[in-house]
């Protein structure tokens, strides 16, 4: 079964590509221009996920795919990255992935030569983690 954070990361993805959430309907659509702001996600990120989850994603689905946002949250799918992209992709739990990953409608899309989409970075926590590991190899090598 795939977490609301499994979820929400798969959206914040498909977000930086320029992938909507649209309603069966066609009434609602929800895109986001800037999804990471600094270490976390933007403001207008967590709005619209607020806005999606605020009937718990029924009737909501990303473009491309057949599920909804509901669908992704009960135990019947699971969250994996795609074989050809690396980037997260919904597939039920007992089937092998036989659908389509959203990617199959990017055109270029794999593309190495640009950043590929990512979940924020708390760069102090990252360099103080750096920290660490090198006074610990110092220390080590002091020793011996």
């Amino acid at each position: 079964m795939a977490s609301l954070t499994e979820v929400k990361t798969y959206l914040a993805h498909w977000f930086q590509l320029g992938k909507v959430v649209k309603s069966d309907r066609g009434h609602t659509q929800y895109q986001i221009e800037k999804v990471i702001q600094g270490d976390h996600f933007s403001l207008e990120f967590e709005n619209c996920w607020a806005a999606i989850m605020s009937n718990q994603g029924r009737d909501l689905y990303l473009e491309g795919t057949d599920q909804t946002i509901a669908e992704l949250l009960s135990p019947a799918w699971e969250i994996i990255s795609c074989a050809r992209c690396d980037m997260p992709v919904p597939i039920p739990e007992v089937e092998l992935q036989s659908r389509l990953c959203p990617c199959n409608d990017l055109p270029g899309w794999p593309n190495e030569e640009i950043p590929k989409p990512r979940l924020p970075v708390n760069n102090y926590q990252q360099l103080h983690k750096l920290k660490k590991r090198l006074q610990h190899n110092l220390s080590q090598e002091s020793v011996s």
